[in-house]
């Protein structure tokens, strides 16, 4: 059933982006035991058995119902007030949390699963929320260093591209071309954004001023997701571009490698999307210094464009270089 997000005159101008580690966290949490989400994501799921066979996550799959829907708490991925968060920052932010609103929230959460509250579990985090939050924010940090640190320079550069893209399509089409295809669950007509969602009620929210908060993840498909009551800004977390390659080595022919030598053809196979030096050198194994380099040669010789995105460079591909990685 949808819900319809209706914008005022003050919405329009409090559309935003951002990306979130700590909500790109629990999403990877909650990807562990979603199977419609492990499409794209089986080889990630294979490097991190023995990563997860060392984390008790039991703490938070209390408040990620499955199946959806489902309620989690709004606290443990407040929507980030500035475009890229670091984690320290958000997981400050978790642990701070009012209690009394930590607990209002879990047990509209545990309400979602017959039992739960009820649970020795359940019942410990209603009757101490404010322990409830501190054990909570530890997991996510466990959770964080284990599942998702090490490829952060990999997923941040895929979620900043997708940032990237969709800035082009509002600055070239308003949201009408936004909208068109962020997602098939997304639609735009008038003032009304309509996300159609899991639940079995149609459910009507006036923005008030508050604008939206889009979210790209790379965990949360097929889903998109809406939610965050006051006094949380309205977020839709959706997928972004490129996850189909996320996990994938870019591979180089030989004719590739003859013409630019190994490092500098792999440094061009790898730009499926657009990414920065310090994802690039991430994803290959080189030092940034070397990778640097070959950016600017292959950007010199027509093959690389560059644009600055925030605080950080993003080189893609020039048509001319992606017709000589395909023939490569």
């Amino acid at each position: 059933m949808p819900l319809d997000l209706h914008f005022g005159a003050d919405d329009l101008l409090r559309i935003r982006f951002a990306i979130s580690p700590l909500c790109e966290t629990h999403e990877a949490v909650r990807t562990l035991r979603r199977t419609d989400r492990h499409g794209y994501h089986l080889p990630w799921l294979r490097r991190m058995r023995e990563a997860v066979a060392g984390l008790d996550l039991s703490p938070l799959w209390l408040f990620m119902p499955s199946p959806p829907p489902g309620y989690t708490p709004d606290f443990l991925g407040r929507p980030p007030d500035v475009p890229l968060a670091g984690f320290e920052e958000e997981l400050a932010l978790l642990r701070a949390t009012d209690p009394a609103v930590a607990r209002a929230e879990m047990a509209k959460s545990l309400a979602c699963t017959p039992g739960a509250a009820q649970s020795p579990r359940g019942r410990a985090a209603l009757d101490d929320p404010a322990r409830a939050i501190r054990e909570l924010a530890d997991v996510t940090e466990r959770a964080w260093h284990a599942l998702l640190a090490p490829d952060w320079p990999r997923l941040r550069a895929l979620l900043e591209a997708e940032i990237a893209y969709r800035s082009r399509q509002l600055a070239g089409g308003g949201l009408q071309r936004l909208f068109a295809d962020l997602h098939p669950r997304l639609s735009w007509s008038g003032d009304t954004l309509t996300v159609r969602t899991r639940t079995d009620f149609v459910q009507l929210q006036d923005l008030e001023g508050r604008g939206v908060l889009l979210l790209p993840s790379v965990f949360v498909w097929p889903d998109v997701v809406s939610g965050f009551d006051p006094p949380w800004q309205p977020t839709v977390i959706y997928p972004a571009r490129g996850i189909g390659g996320l996990w994938s080595e870019p591979e180089t022919g030989p004719a590739l490698v003859r013409l630019l030598g190994a490092n500098r053809a792999a440094v061009l196979a790898a730009l499926d999307t657009p990414s920065s030096t310090s994802a690039l050198a991430h994803r290959l194994g080189l030092a940034a210094s070397s990778v640097s380099a070959h950016l600017s040669v292959l950007r010199d010789a027509g093959l690389l464009a560059s644009r600055r995105h925030g605080h950080q460079v993003l080189y893609e591909r020039t048509p001319l270089g992606m017709a000589l990685a395909a023939g490569g």
